[in-house]
């Protein structure tokens, strides 16, 4: 009888092993949009953060000219609440600070960085203090990520990526340290986010005859491809089991990716979908995804 039971344990576990296996995959396939809102007031916006101590959005605005390399001191970034309402028109740049094209924003505690073309910044919170940082070789900087202490800034059009250490420079008396991590590798980084187990992950963007993929980076190695190339990819997100969402010019949608399902498009109709960001709420998972070219934000609501 012992043996018995301990055969029927096993095969119970090896049973329930593969139902939830099963479950995982079909919750993967079956992610569902549960709600599409668009959001309008911006000129240009490339970019969206949340922040979640202050329970906000921040975006980055190219203002009224969709000129993407024009330093012409018409950026700003706006405060906007959860539910798509602009708290704060221009909320930043403060009184002598000037911003260009601001592009990717990333957010920790009570600092923001932002990258305008050939430079980064970063900003208090609360008091709008700000410090430029310019970024010798950078031409184009999309994306930025705080890994630790060290800031990583992807730039597409230079196919490099870039970091600054310590990230958080805004006090510092001396010049933070830029160096480059990788260059001239047919990647073209556009978005990056901070993967399992020390990895960065990257997006690439280069043209419709170049599709760029999904790639990864050990810190020390050089970056492998996830996936094959297939899009004009930009921004970029991981869900807690390893899925990831991106956004894709080429098809003008918001997808979620793994190995097992490939591409399941989630939302379509994007003339110009950019740097998003995601959070955890009660109903699954929000995205916010900027439309550069149609100036709006869209928030889709994902059951998780």
């Amino acid at each position: 009888m012992g043996d018995v039971l301990k055969k029927t344990v096993v095969l119970l576990a090896a049973v329930i092993t593969i139902q939830i296996s099963n479950a995982a995959s079909t919750s993967a396939k079956d992610l569902k949009v549960l709600s599409d809102k668009i959001v309008t007031g911006f000129g240009h916006v490339e970019s969206v953060a949340y922040d979640p101590k202050g329970k906000a959005f921040y975006t980055g605005d190219f203002g009224p000219d969709l000129k993407p390399a024009d330093k012409d001191g018409k950026g700003k970034i706006t405060k906007v609440s959860l539910d798509g309402k602009i708290v704060e028109d221009g909320f930043l740049p403060a009184k002598g600070q000037v911003l260009n094209k601001p592009k990717g924003i990333w957010i920790s505690g009570n600092r923001l960085w932002v990258t305008d073309i050939d430079s980064v910044w970063i900003f208090d919170l609360k008091s709008k203090e700000g410090k430029k940082l310019d970024l010798p070789g950078v031409v184009f900087a999309n994306d930025p990520a705080v890994v630790g202490n060290t800031l990583y800034v992807s730039d597409n059009r230079s196919d490099q990526l870039v970091k600054v250490e310590p990230a958080n420079f805004l006090k510092s008396k001396t010049a933070p340290k830029i160096s480059v991590v990788f260059k001239g590798k047919s990647i073209n980084p556009n978005g990056i986010f901070p993967g399992k187990r020390g990895a960065l992950l990257m997006v690439g963007f280069k043209d419709k005859d170049n599709p760029r993929g999904i790639y990864s980076l050990v810190p020390g190695k050089d970056p492998v491809p996830l996936s094959d190339n297939f899009g004009l990819l930009d921004g970029l997100y991981q869900l807690p089991n390893g899925d990831i969402l991106t956004t894709d010019w080429k098809t003008g949608s918001l997808i979620r990716w793994n190995r097992k399902d490939g591409i399941q498009t989630l939302a379509s109709g994007f003339k110009g979908p950019a740097d998003f960001c995601a959070f955890r709420n009660k109903e699954g998972l929000l995205v916010a995804v900027p439309d550069l070219v149609k100036g709006e934000i869209r928030l889709i609501q994902l059951a998780m």
